[in-house]
């Protein structure tokens, strides 16, 4: 069970490693670009490419999901970045349980988007977690976990396709245990957990007044979505990259300090002025800063996120 990019390695690895994949459950084809056509999720793709039923209810815990997944008869379900909670209904199905692999490490960001909080939240490690899947949000025991470090400037995306691999090998890692009779459970400590809720575009507002830091982990754990966005004037910048400049910020937060081509597009925040690195503006392509300067002028009296 799962749907998007992150979800397909575990997927790959199952087939490789020479399981009986019986069935894929997927969220419903969505409309997707500029034609609204509907799409096929990732992970849908991939099954159909080895020949693998697909299932695709509207509410896998609705009676339709519940019938097609007893029809399918598994031994064992996983789950990876699915986007539906299981009823215990779905839950009793299969006699070895429920595995999910969940991108973050347990009690520590529960939720829908695990990987975009510890960027964003500044985090130095994070890693993978297997765990058995009960009725709550991301509370069942803990299987096994793996660590890695966050790079210093590793977006959300380019960290999402770390971590899909290394769920994927430790999920194979899990269910080689679960055979072998040696997989321990571990109760999470549910005082300890940390829960962020959905992303949304509204999120992806930088705030000025800031540190550089924090900033920085917005744009990173926003990128490629939603998306660190400010405003100038009516018009909204799309920000996908900036550095942190030495020194103490030299003007307001918000406030353009420096608008040219050679020295580029530079903004004050609460602590340090930052210079922004890849900008997209209204109408136009993403691109360098500097070069969208070599042609646009700018002034830098503006304060950007003013009304």
């Amino acid at each position: 069970m799962g749907t998007p990019d992150f979800a397909v390695p575990s997927l790959e690895a199952l087939i490789e490693s020479g399981y009986h994949v019986v069935g894929v459950f997927c969220q419903p084809d969505r409309p997707k670009g500029r034609g609204h056509k509907l799409a096929a999720c990732p992970v849908k793709e991939v099954a159909l490419r080895h020949d693998i039923p697909v299932f695709q209810p509207e509410r896998i815990k609705r009676e339709e999901g519940v019938n097609m997944l007893r029809s399918c008869q598994p031994d064992l379900c996983v789950t990876a970045a699915f986007g539906q909670l299981l009823s215990q209904e779905i839950l009793d199905i299969p006699p070895l349980g429920t595995i999910n692999v969940h991108s973050s490490l347990l009690p520590r960001h529960r939720g829908s988007a695990p990987i975009n909080w510890s960027v964003i939240q500044g985090d130095a490690v994070t890693g993978v977690t297997t765990m058995f899947t009960d009725k709550g949000m991301d509370t069942g025991d803990i299987l096994l976990m793996k660590e890695t470090p966050i790079g210093e400037k590793e977006t959300a995306g380019e960290l999402s396709d770390r971590l899909s691999v290394m769920g994927a090998q430790l999920l194979v890692e899990t269910i080689r245990e679960l055979e072998a009779g040696t997989l321990r459970r571990i109760p999470q400590d549910h005082e300890a957990a940390t829960y962020e809720p959905k992303m949304d575009k509204e999120l992806g507002r930088i705030d000025w007044t800031k540190t550089a830091r924090e900033i920085d982990c917005l744009v990173r754990g926003t990128t490629p979505w939603p998306g660190a966005f400010t405003t100038m004037g009516d018009q909204t910048i799309k920000v996908f990259e900036l550095d942190v400049r030495e020194g103490a910020a030299s003007a307001q937060p918000g406030r353009i300090v420096s608008a040219d081509a050679k020295g580029g597009l530079v903004v004050s925040c609460g602590d340090h002025d930052v210079e922004l690195r890849q900008i997209q503006m209204p109408g136009a392509k993403r691109m360098n800063a500097k070069d969208y300067l070599r042609g646009h002028t700018m002034d830098t009296g503006i304060c950007l996120g003013k009304a």
